[in-house]
């Protein structure tokens, strides 16, 4: 069977899956089921409220959720309790015989014993059967039929229902959900009751924890739904590879015309959101996709931005997506007019809304693309080291995505300026189960067979290191990726850069050319060989822990210092 064959039929089979599926059909469908059977360990005293209308959901957290209101453009607002962000080392997978072989167990994945998860279970369980209401959430993770998991969110908050109605592939019909059946995976979510900290394994009253034997997920201790979200792709990023394809923590889009595909991967301030969401380019994802046999889908129902600074004038998509059906988490909001004051960080910086994939007037449907042309990696460097863009070798796009760097400007007091580097293998370590050297090599024989480009962007500093330099101007960064989608930056010439040896164009439209070479941008030299030479220090110390697996090519395409 030929590609084009396979995608058709993939095609077929998504219209056919999502053949009620509408945008205007989001928030009320024609569902209507509150009877389900759980399991034998649920008391049957709760009222259960299984995919529930979004207004229902408005109406119980409106009413029993505690600092809940709805905002001027129709979101709910809610809080998240004492947890605003993940607790990355809570985070437990259970060590059990099916896994265990294919794990990089250490400070990413820590290792769960049965009993323990077992007794936190129970605890979560307890919890749940305590309440007067549970909402049970069925949807989808993955957008491709071949490859999605039917996905039960048991919980007792409403926020926590919709926060997961709006990421997870939703159920749109009575049929559809009668016909779900067993879910692959199952998440309780009983994050209002704290874990037993005596508990063997745990480091606190939180716990987040995987058992892929059991295909179930505990969450004690902490309320951030957020932890749903990344649990999925924790599993996906086990599952995905076993079935032969790349699981990526990246985003994604298409052009309108050629349908030419681009995938974003950045750590948090690189732009990964705010490039991606461009107005000429149809939107795939905002987070996580997978790359198959055929082409890109996404694993999302929907998007998960931050909300710090944001206004309409910087991002009008993800501006205008925040309405009826939203979930703002931890935002400050004006008690009378309920206008959202998103530069207000009083609760926290890591303000969030989840919203709906069809909020965004440009997302296509079913979320599926063809094969990426182009890999864009992302990274801010405030040390000013990094060319604004290079081409990348096979084994360059290898080693930067087990890196995964971008930098940050170390501590808030007055007159500290020292950039910190920071390291997040293949862009998502928190969510990566397997050795990141397995998806950097699919990444690369991908990148092969489909003769994709690759490509290193910075938008973080030039001219000198944060507090020195300026920030590069998002209207290059942007001249720059148009450059790369109409083909213009493949014809440049290239020069390579010393000590990392990235291939830096000559020229680029629209974008000065003094500052494709950082050297030329800085007015101090010397300043500057004394930088170049200290971040490359720390990128060959920092990949030190991955050398083990990682080939000699791959070694040789980081910086060399003499």
């Amino acid at each position: 069977m030929t590609s084009s064959t396979v995608t058709e039929s993939i095609n077929k089979s998504l219209k056919s899956s999502t053949a009620d599926f509408s945008p205007k059909d989001v928030h009320e469908t024609d569902i209507e089921s509150d009877a389900i059977f759980l399991d034998e360990h649920f008391s049957g005293n709760a009222k259960v409220f299984h995919n529930p209308a979004v207004s229902v959901l408005y109406e119980h957290a409106l009413q029993f959720e505690h600092g809940s209101a709805i905002t001027s453009s129709g979101a709910l607002a809610t809080r998240s309790g004492v947890k605003t962000g993940r607790s990355p080392k809570d985070k437990r997978i259970v060590h059990e015989p099916s896994s265990c072989n294919d794990i990089w167990w250490g400070p990413v994945n820590i290792p769960l014993d049965d009993l323990s998860f077992m007794i936190n279970r129970e605890r979560a369980i307890d919890y749940l059967n305590t309440q007067e209401r549970i909402y049970v959430i069925d949807g989808y993770a993955g957008w491709d039929p071949r490859y999605r998991i039917k996905v039960r969110v048991i919980c007792a908050r409403a926020y926590h229902a919709l926060f997961m109605h709006n990421m997870l592939i939703r159920i749109t019909s009575k049929e559809e959900l009668r016909n779900f059946g067993e879910p692959d995976y199952t998440i309780y979510n009983a994050g209002q009751f704290p874990a037993n900290r005596f508990t063997k394994g745990m480091s606190s009253s939180s716990s987040v924890a995987i058992d892929f034997a059991r295909k179930e997920m505990v969450i004690l201790g902490t309320q951030y739904a957020g932890e749903m979200k990344k649990g999925i792709l924790t599993i996906m990023m086990y599952l995905m590879p076993k079935m032969g394809v790349l699981p990526l923590h990246s985003s994604c889009n298409q052009g309108r015309d050629n349908g030419d595909t681009t995938l974003f991967f950045g750590l948090s301030g690189t732009g990964k959101t705010t490039l991606s969401a461009d107005v000429h380019r149809e939107l795939i994802g905002d987070d996580e996709h997978v790359w198959t046999d055929t082409g890109c889908f996404n694993i999302e129902g929907g998007c998960y931005a931050k909300c710090i600074d944001l206004s309409r004038e910087k991002e009008p998509e993800i501006f205008d997506a925040i309405r009826f059906g939203s979930v703002l988490e931890n935002v400050v909001f004006n008690n009378v007019t309920r206008k959202v004051d998103y530069n207000d960080t009083s609760v926290t910086e890591n303000t969030r809304c989840a919203y709906p994939l069809e909020h965004i007037p440009n997302a296509k449907f079913p979320a599926i693309a063809g094969h990426p042309k182009n890999i864009i990696m992302l990274t801010c460097d405030a040390f000013g080291i990094l060319p604004p863009v290079s081409r990348l070798t096979p084994e360059q796009v290898m080693y930067h995505f087990i890196q995964g760097y971008t930098a940050k400007v170390a501590g808030t007091e007055v007159g500290v300026t020292e950039p910190t580097a920071a390291f997040s293998s293949c862009y998502g370590e928190p969510f990566i189960v397997w050795h990141p050297t397995k998806y950097a090599e699919m990444l690369a024989e991908q990148l092969h067979r489909h003769k994709a480009r690759a490509w290193l962007i910075n938008t973080g500093w030039t001219g000198g290191s944060y507090g020195v330099g300026s920030r590069i101007k998002l209207s290059y960064t942007r001249a720059i990726i148009d450059a790369i989608h109409s083909g213009e930056l493949e014809k440049q010439e290239t020069t390579p850069m010393d000590v990392f040896g990235l291939l830096v164009p000559n020229s680029c439209p629209n974008v000065p050319s003094e500052i494709l070479m950082p050297i030329n941008s800085w007015s101090d030299k010397e300043k500057y060989k004394t930088t170049l030479h200290k971040l490359a220090k720390l990128f060959i110390e920092n990949f030190k822990k991955y050398q083990d697996k990682a080939s000699k090519e791959v070694l040789a395409a980081g910086p060399q210092l003499n």
